[in-house]
């Protein structure tokens, strides 16, 4: 991995879009900051297209696509894109797969979530868990005691046992049945939201993860970074970030923000309320 500052700024005057993951990316534990806020803010101020891209669920997506200040959602691991346009009030919502498939599979992940938590007693069903859709989400660190590698494998094995994709975050273990990720929605996304392919998606788009549910995104974007707790599952990735930042969590986004918008002509000045960018 190249540190953040070797990425030039030649290269990040071209980029359109940053895609995102929230938990230990945006959040710093488990916190929105304002300085974190604040740079999606300015991002999106300064014409740039802010897409989350994360595992939490439909009924918290809703709420960051209509709330946030950002351009789209993915979620639920890239069981759908929201994309809430507020100058009619609409909320548009796509899924990955067809409504009857859905209902379907969530039958299954009820039955998986009762073996889960048999077998591994420490771990619990997520918080956000009523909210989900397509998603089984097994808190591993976020309201529980931190389980050990050993009960966190015990989970993934559990659900591919079933038939289920699990992908371990910094927080979660997500089961889902279906063929979607995390990198085939966006790319839905990108290319039917903001009409950008995959010819011209690797010199216009940058994504930000911290974690092991991250690697596929960090695997095919070029301009791939992680923010610096990355280093603690750096045994685990099965695909590097390409760069990576100086600073942890909501601090490392703030890094990288402040390094695009500095390369396209912002520059960032302090009010007594917010931090604003303007173009030089």
């Amino acid at each position: 991995m190249k540190k953040l500052s070797s990425l030039t700024d030649e290269s990040l005057r071209q980029i359109e879009v940053v895609l995102t993951d929230i938990d230990d990316t945006l959040t710093t534990r488990g916190q929105l900051t304002s300085s974190t806020y604040n740079a999606l803010e300015r991002l999106k101020k300064a014409g740039l297209i802010v897409i989350p891209v994360t595992g939490r669920s439909a009924g918290w997506c809703d709420h960051i696509a209509r709330m946030w200040p950002v351009d789209a959602v993915v979620g639920e691991n890239g069981a759908f894109y929201f994309r809430y346009d507020s100058a009619s009030k609409t909320m548009h919502r796509n899924f990955s797969q067809k409504n009857t498939q859905r209902l379907k599979d969530v039958k299954k992940l009820r039955s998986l979530r009762t073996k889960i938590e048999l077998a591994v007693p420490d771990c619990s069903a997520a918080s956000d868990q009523d909210y989900r859709i397509a998603d089984l989400a097994i808190d591993i660190a976020e309201d529980v005691k931190p389980l050990s590698p050993a009960d966190i494998n015990r989970i993934v094995a559990l659900a591919n046992d079933a038939g289920a994709t699990a992908k371990i975050s910094s927080i979660h273990v997500n089961c889902w049945f279906g063929k979607h990720t995390k990198l085939s929605a966006s790319l839905k996304t990108l290319e039917e939201c903001f009409g950008i392919d995959q010819q011209s998606i690797q010199s216009k788009v940058i994504f930000v993860g911290d974690s092991p549910n991250d690697a596929n995104m960090f695997g095919y974007f070029e301009f791939s970074i992680g923010v610096a707790n990355i280093l603690d599952t750096l045994d685990i990735l099965t695909d590097r970030p390409t760069y990576i930042t100086n600073r942890s969590a909501g601090d490392g986004f703030v890094e990288i923000a402040e390094r695009i918008l500095e390369a396209q002509g912002y520059s960032v000045t302090h009010s007594n309320s917010a931090e604003v960018a303007h173009e030089n």
